[in-house]
């Protein structure tokens, strides 16, 4: 079992909508998912509120495969008070083949846990200046604790000829530390959340769910040869 920890210790990155999809897009590709919020906001609680409330409107209506589609996958807010006991919590579950963390956008024990737990992390980020000095203590956190990691560049621009996204990807991937694609700002991506769906549920054939299976298929390599996306350098933008 593997376990993918989605960190950065700053809000607005995306953190949660990255982690549902994903999610979703893992099952679909056979994995069995386990989501735990580590958030007190319990963002992924409520998109599997939603979720659950979409799984009984299809029984209700006979829809037996749209229901069994959103029988996962498995959602529940971790037990704070049981923080200590995370890795052999996880260990200790039967009938997943991958646990998604998603944490608080903030520098918090549970962060730190769930990173030391996590096969791979994924930091997420906006391509802006700002949040590349906004997210240097996460980094520095996991560089200092040897957990291996990778960027997600998030909610980039889909205006013709902006390079900002660009630029940046080009700087981290000197680093060997960057998830592809860029994942661009679309409105599926929030559409899907606020139903309880992932996006490749949402708009099959969208662009937001190419992105997001792409985004799956890397970080599916990545999480199985985590050791290559460490580095010692130092990090800067």
């Amino acid at each position: 079992m593997r376990t993918i920890t989605l960190v950065t210790q700053k809000g607005g990155t995306g953190k949660t909508t990255l982690a549902t999809s994903l999610a979703v897009a893992a099952i679909e590709t056979g994995e069995t998912v386990a989501l735990f919020d580590l958030d007190l906001q319990k963002s992924s609680v409520g998109w599997g509120d939603k979720r659950e409330k979409a799984k009984v409107r299809a029984e209700k209506g006979g829809d037996t495969d749209l229901a069994a589609k959103l029988g996962g996958p498995h959602i529940q807010q971790f037990p704070l008070n049981r923080l200590a006991e995370m890795p052999t919590l996880l260990k200790g579950l039967k009938g997943f083949s991958l646990v998604i963390l998603d944490t608080p956008g903030a520098d918090t024990t549970a962060t730190h846990i769930a990173m030391d737990a996590a096969t791979l992390c994924l930091v997420p980020m906006r391509p802006t200046r700002i949040e590349a000095e906004a997210v240097l203590p996460t980094v520095q956190a996991l560089m200092r604790g040897k957990n291996p990691f990778a960027f997600i560049l998030n909610q980039c621009s889909t205006i013709p000829n902006n390079n900002r996204a660009g630029e940046m990807a080009a700087g981290l991937r000197t680093m060997g530390v960057l998830a592809d694609p860029l994942i661009c700002q679309r409105a599926d991506y929030q559409d899907a959340y606020a139903v309880g769906l992932g996006v490749t549920e949402y708009a099959t054939k969208g662009k937001a769910a190419e992105e997001i299976r792409a985004l799956w298929r890397s970080v599916d390599e990545l999480a199985k040869a985590p050791a290559a996306t460490t580095t010692n350098k130092a990090v800067g933008f």
